[in-house]
């Protein structure tokens, strides 16, 4: 057995009022976002690094963000929460566990990423592009990877991709897509819920050639879809930190647990389209 959470976003009062519903045993898989646009990234982090092997953590664009102001290569956000970690004295520690987490994993016969999995990805390919870029997150020049990491293209998926350009498209279809065209393209302007998709565009999980079709995948990052279980798309983002709810779900039972939030960030100060980048905001 095992329980996915949801987009933590630094509400660590709310990540423990879910907890003491939560089975005391199983494993623990939090889909990405444990931090920012909170009130307790600090709190949020340690806890769950100090959970150990009992939880998988994976990446998502706000955790990225984190490693990328940390190494100076962006700028903190207006909305941003992270202060409280890179003035703690313990920041190089956690720097240096969270650059160290996975983006993808596989367990129980669902496939668990942050954003979403292209739709020529079968889930095989998904966990191996997955892998190319944890391993260049570790090595000691990572922050060189960081500084190349933002930008929308390349917005399709190649098998020939290679370098800096190939991992860029990893990360943005793991870590932020949310609508995607016949061939693959990936739009990162639409924030919105999936009746709001672009001319030509369908949710990513909803592509009639979708190759995880019968992979059910748990996924998070898009609040404004709010929570879906369906046989193969799990959503467990469910705007906590804009005053939602914060979702679990165990599986394979898929029995669901929910503790209602108090509003953090206004959801309609949201920054404006076009600014996001990899790593960057909701």
């Amino acid at each position: 057995m095992i329980v996915a959470i949801g987009d933590v976003q630094g509400c660590a009062d709310s990540l423990q009022s879910l907890w003491a519903q939560l089975p005391r045993d199983g494993r623990v898989i939090f889909v990405g976002d444990i931090v920012n646009r909170g009130p307790q990234s600090l709190e949020s982090l340690r806890f769950v690094r100090d959970l150990g092997e009992r939880a998988v953590v994976l990446l998502g664009n706000h955790d990225l963000h984190l490693l990328a102001v940390d190494a100076g290569i962006r700028p903190p956000h207006d909305n941003d929460t992270l202060d409280d970690i890179l003035s703690a004295p313990d920041r190089a520690q956690l720097i240096d566990w969270l650059r160290a987490r996975p983006l993808a994993h596989e367990e129980h016969g669902a496939l668990f990423v942050h954003a979403g999995v292209l739709p020529q990805w079968s889930a095989a390919q998904t966990l191996a592009c997955a892998r190319e870029v944890e391993q260049r997150l570790q090595r000691a020049n990572y922050r060189d990877f960081l500084a190349r990491m933002y930008g929308n293209q390349p917005a399709r998926w190649d098998d020939s991709l290679r370098g800096d350009d190939r991992l860029r498209c990893i990360v943005n279809a793991l870590t932020r897509v949310r609508f995607v065209a016949g061939d693959g393209t990936m739009d990162f302007t639409v924030k919105e819920g999936a009746a709001a998709a672009p001319t030509g565009f369908v949710p990513w999980f909803e592509h009639a050639q979708r190759a995880t079709r019968a992979t059910p995948v748990v996924f998070g990052h898009w609040s404004t879809l709010g929570f879906i279980d369906r046989e193969n798309t799990i959503c467990l983002d469910t705007g906590c930190v804009w005053g939602g709810q914060l979702t679990a779900l165990r599986w394979p039972d898929r029995t669901r647990y929910q503790v209602q939030c108090p509003q953090a960030q206004d959801p309609h100060a949201r920054p404006a389209k076009g600014r996001a980048a990899a790593g960057g905001s909701k």
